[in-house]
């Protein structure tokens, strides 16, 4: 799947999502400019420093800060999704970080720098790995709303 389908994916299917692709117009900082953040904001009237996406796609390194997916591959995109502890306990156990390759396409791995937060990613899903993904999209939606 690509980046256009996955983001119709998450705004056809979650009521009150806000798609905001970060620019100098949104008030984002220039190294998230292009990526694209998913926020539980039905009536678009929260603050800005008020919001906080339940999942994103991020299209290039974030400098020395995040650049373990090597992002600034040409076509490569990764997938973060924010799940609960007991769902990622669930996916990886207690498992170390360092027994992921981050830089490999289509499997469900801890966010490299999030992961300690119970974020989850996947670089490049295919249709296949999307499906396993979507229950995912929906808990971190469900979180986001309060409902869960």
């Amino acid at each position: 799947m690509n980046e256009a389908e996955i983001t119709q994916y998450i705004t056809d299917t979650f009521e009150g999502v806000d798609a905001v692709v970060a620019s100098a117009e949104t008030g984002a900082p220039e190294v998230a400019w292009g990526d694209t953040f998913f926020f539980y904001d039905p009536g678009r009237t929260l603050a800005a420093d008020r919001r906080f996406p339940f999942a994103t796609i991020v299209t290039k390194d974030y400098g020395e800060f995040d650049r373990a997916s090597d992002l600034n591959r040409e076509g490569v995109f990764r997938l973060n999704i924010g799940v609960g502890k007991q769902t990622f306990t669930t996916l990886f156990g207690h498992e170390k970080p360092e027994v992921h390759d981050f830089t490999a396409l289509d499997r469900i791995m801890p966010h490299p720098v999030y992961g300690k937060m119970y974020w989850v990613c996947v670089l490049n899903p295919s249709a296949e790995a999307f499906e396993a993904i979507r229950p995912l999209l929906a808990e971190a939606y469900e979180r986001a709303t309060g409902k869960r």
